[in-house]
């Protein structure tokens, strides 16, 4: 039960009433009576909560930043309307623009109400529980509960560096060979001979089709297909950290997808593993059409952990996972205890067996501080960002020497940066 404003409006007007013609006791009493006199008879004529019959349906995944409609179809099997106000509850990080709506359904009768949500978050999104308040014919009180009407919406990372995709496909595509530059001497698949012009690596002579011919003919080459990728994302307390107004590890993904997107279309086969002291999300087998969903719906629900990255535990599953020479992107941070406690003892049972590229996204203040120097405080600060600079430049270093392909860009920069080294490494018969 509810009691309505229209209730306590009344009994403050009937209050000087009351002092003026009846200051005696059974004034107020009677007022008191005619008020609840009128409070039972809405309860007793509004229609029933109890009775509706509530279901959804709508979209049940979107892309953060875009928006989903969730439907709510209210059914009345009762003998009487239900007129009020129905209130459908979502956690706040789903952005519902409306949760409230009026609601007036006749008997026998059904209304569809749509919810819009415009998730800020990524993960999955509950529907709390819904509400109605059933007025009564004179608006003094209502009758209200709540229904259970479970429905989830995934909000989707939202892959913000597609528009890097075709500029980086046409790259791809001079290496394969499929547009009129031709790519000289690089790669490991053989393609085809052709006559020698200028410019030419004469290491890809070919002596033996020289001597049957009667000019001097060199093979060509391209990139390698079907090759492995495993994209690993280190989840642990590094990846929480914002950078710019999105968490490290939410960077990592979108830089992520741009590279499976690339890989996919290159024919390479792209794996997944999510991991800090246990696994959070792994992808592994899909088939290249598949891999791109497969990958969104699985880092859509992986947040960032606030314990220390186990990686000897995260290099013994790679390990034990991909049997074949691949390429381990791994998706952490360069801050030097981490890496030289951690990674460095750890990367030679990795680097023996697979190509490394560490992938680390910087964080742009620090650059923008190096330029203070209106004052002490900015002076200190300035030091301090161009020694944390220094010390991220010496572990890259350090992991240079191990072979490792190091990758260190701002967030706005580091997603084309992996592709373009991914390319490199195509290009050059590394992968």
């Amino acid at each position: 039960m509810a009691l309505t404003g229209r209730t306590a409006l009344l009994a403050v007007l009937a209050a000087p009433a009351v002092g003026l013609l009846a200051p005696a006791w059974w004034g107020p009493v009677a007022v008191l009576v005619v008020l609840a006199l009128g409070v039972a008879a809405d309860l007793t004529l509004a229609g029933s909560v109890r009775q509706l019959q509530l279901t959804r349906d709508g979209d049940r995944s979107v892309r953060l930043g875009q928006q989903a409609s969730v439907q709510l179809v209210v059914a009345n099997p009762g003998s009487r309307r239900v007129r009020g106000i129905l209130r459908d509850a979502w956690p706040p990080s789903a952005g519902a623009e409306r949760s409230r709506h009026d609601v007036l359904v006749p008997p026998g009768e059904r209304r569809r109400l749509t919810t819009v949500l415009c998730p800020t978050r990524r993960g999955d999104r509950h529907a709390h529980r819904v509400t109605v308040r059933s007025m009564g014919p004179l608006g003094l009180a209502a009758r209200q509960g709540s229904h259970q009407v479970a429905w989830t919406v995934r909000a989707l990372p939202p892959f913000t560096t597609r528009k890097h995709l075709p500029s980086k496909l046409a790259r791809l595509r001079e290496l394969d060979g499929r547009t009129p530059v031709m790519i000289r001497g690089q790669g490991t698949e053989f393609d085809s001979l052709r006559e020698y012009v200028a410019g030419d690596d004469v290491r890809s002579i070919d002596w033996r089709a020289t001597a049957r011919a009667t000019d001097v003919m060199v093979r060509t080459w391209r990139p390698e297909r079907d090759r492995q990728l495993l994209l690993v994302l280190d989840t642990g307390r590094t990846s929480a950290g914002r950078v710019g107004d999105a968490p490290r590890l939410d960077h990592a993904m979108d830089a992520a997808l741009l590279l499976a997107a690339l890989a996919s279309r290159a024919g390479d086969r792209v794996d997944l593993l999510a991991y800090d002291r246990a696994v959070r999300a792994s992808v592994s087998g899909v088939a290249p059409t598949e891999v791109l969903p497969a990958l969104v719906g699985a880092m859509a629900t992986v947040e960032p952990e606030l314990v220390e990255a186990d990686v000897r535990g995260m290099v013994a599953i790679v390990l034990s996972r991909v049997s074949r020479r691949s390429l381990v992107v791994l998706f952490t941070g360069l801050d030097a205890a981490a890496v030289t406690e951690g990674l460095l003892p750890a990367l030679p049972a990795l680097s023996r067996r697979h190509r490394v590229m560490v992938v680390a996204v910087a964080d742009p203040r620090a650059v923008a501080m190096t330029a203070g120097r209106g004052d002490p405080e900015a002076v200190y600060a300035a030091a301090a960002a161009e020694r944390a600079t220094a010390e991220r430049r010496h572990t890259a270093q350090l992991l240079g020497r191990h072979g490792v392909t190091v990758v260190d860009a701002p967030p706005e920069k580091v997603a084309p940066a992996v592709a373009d080294a991914y390319l490199a490494l195509k290009a050059t018969g590394r992968l």
